[in-house]
């Protein structure tokens, strides 16, 4: 920022004048925000959100919105994700975005820390005081590399994924869970399994020929359609979840999250469009 250390220490002194508070504190060589602060911050990022906001209005009342739209979203649905936002500017071409991929784990803690204008996950946590609604299926496959045994076969009964290695996400995955939930429902025990961290590596352990992977069809189309991965013909797969978009209860959305949330809701004849691309 081109200031010096001194200028910068006075700036804070000027700061802490105006509060009449202090607003740092240090313990060993650690700077910490005092409550004040934390107060003070949390004031500063409203003002410039609703600043951002009124931006966004003005520029709806002109008839050009504009403004920046923050999305988090799971890996599951990163590859589809770049599609929606394509054609959601086709409607606004004046909005821009800033798109997080992470796990789920880390999606409910954006959640939690107010991060993003909106979140797209499958498995909404039921202990959280959250708006939501689903706009897409989600289909859970099976796959495996071209050499696996399975990969030969057709009608295969759900039992028979007891006898090989599978591939799973960590717990806490919402593909895991809705999986783990299904086999039990079919009472089908896994006798041999592998916990993998994404699903890219889950995919990419199918085509190394670690096993047999448990993965969102929605990002595994490409592989399969390459010819890297086969789809495994289970008869009760595949299982369908449901994409939602996530924002905290309450939240002040702005005038771009607003038209985000409108079009996932209105246009869903061209998201299915857009997703079948991902149908493997």
């Amino acid at each position: 920022m081109a200031l010096t250390q001194s200028a910068v220490s006075q700036q804070i002194r000027q700061l802490e004048e105006q509060v009449e508070q202090p607003l740092f504190e240090y313990v060993g060589r650690k700077l910490y925000l005092t409550e004040a602060a934390n107060s003070l911050l949390a004031a500063s990022e409203d003002i410039f959100a609703r600043l951002e906001s009124l931006d966004m209005s003005l520029s709806t009342l002109q008839g050009n919105l504009q403004g920046e739209l923050r999305l988090a979203v799971v890996s599951s649905i990163q590859y589809l994700t770049p599609h929606l936002l394509a054609a959601f500017r086709e409607h606004y071409p004046g909005v821009s975005f800033r798109l997080e991929i992470a796990t789920r784990g880390q999606v409910i803690q954006r959640l939690r820390d107010n991060l993003d204008d909106v979140v797209l996950m499958g498995l909404v946590p039921e202990d959280r005081a959250l708006e939501f609604f689903p706009f897409l299926n989600n289909p859970i496959i099976a796959v495996a590399n071209t050499d696996h045994p399975l990969a030969r076969r057709s009608d295969l009964s759900l039992a028979e994924i007891e006898g090989v290695m599978v591939l799973q996400r960590e717990p806490g995955s919402g593909t895991r869970k809705a999986s783990d939930d299904f086999l039990q429902e079919k009472r089908v025990h896994l006798q041999q399994s592998m916990q993998l961290g994404s699903s890219e590596s889950l995919i990419q352990g199918a085509i190394a020929g670690l096993g047999i992977a448990l993965v969102s069809g929605h990002a595994a189309s490409a592989f399969i359609r390459s010819g890297a991965l086969v789809r495994l013909d289970f008869t009760e797969l595949p299982l369908y979840r449901s994409w939602c978009a996530v924002h905290a209860r309450g939240k002040r959305l702005s005038p771009v999250a607003q038209a985000f949330l409108a079009f996932l809701r209105s246009e869903r004849a061209q998201i299915r469009g857009l997703a079948e691309q991902f149908n493997a």
